[in-house]
């Protein structure tokens, strides 16, 4: 599993806001050196995830709407709608076709697998934004 581009940035903006008040998209774009399109798309899904506040207008922009100490990475991840699955059988909705052609419910790869995906659940859970981006 990688963080991905979009998490990347994500994180860049977080960052961003962090220090100001108030920041139009357009200056997170330009400032954090995130192609415009890919930045209001970015800021959408953490405005619908309730990390920040988004007002319209003459004197609009963007700013933090949640303490990053309370955010875990795992947390932005799902914001970001990242697939943190080790493997496709982690999914709830995945069909084994291994399992079905041999008669089985679950393999013990599966078993083993999903006590590692837990770990790295738990790890990714441990860390909160602002250690991550400031050490704190």
């Amino acid at each position: 599993m990688l963080i991905t581009k979009e998490t990347d940035y994500a994180l860049r903006i977080l960052r961003a806001l962090a220090d100001e008040e108030r920041v139009t998209a357009a200056e997170l774009a330009r400032g954090e050196q995130i192609p415009h399109q890919f930045a209001y798309k970015i800021l959408k899904k953490l405005h619908k995830g309730a990390l920040i506040n988004i007002t319209r207008g003459a004197d609009g922009g963007c700013s933090l709407a949640a303490e990053l100490h309370q955010v875990s990475l795992l947390q932005l991840m799902q914001i970001m709608e990242e697939d943190s699955a080790l493997i496709a059988c982690m999914r709830p909705d995945y069909q084994c076709s291994w399992c079905k052609a041999h008669d089985h419910t679950v393999c013990k790869a599966h078993i083993h697998l999903t006590g590692i995906q837990k770990k790295l659940n738990e790890e990714l859970g441990a860390h909160s934004l602002q250690k991550i981006l400031f050490g704190e």
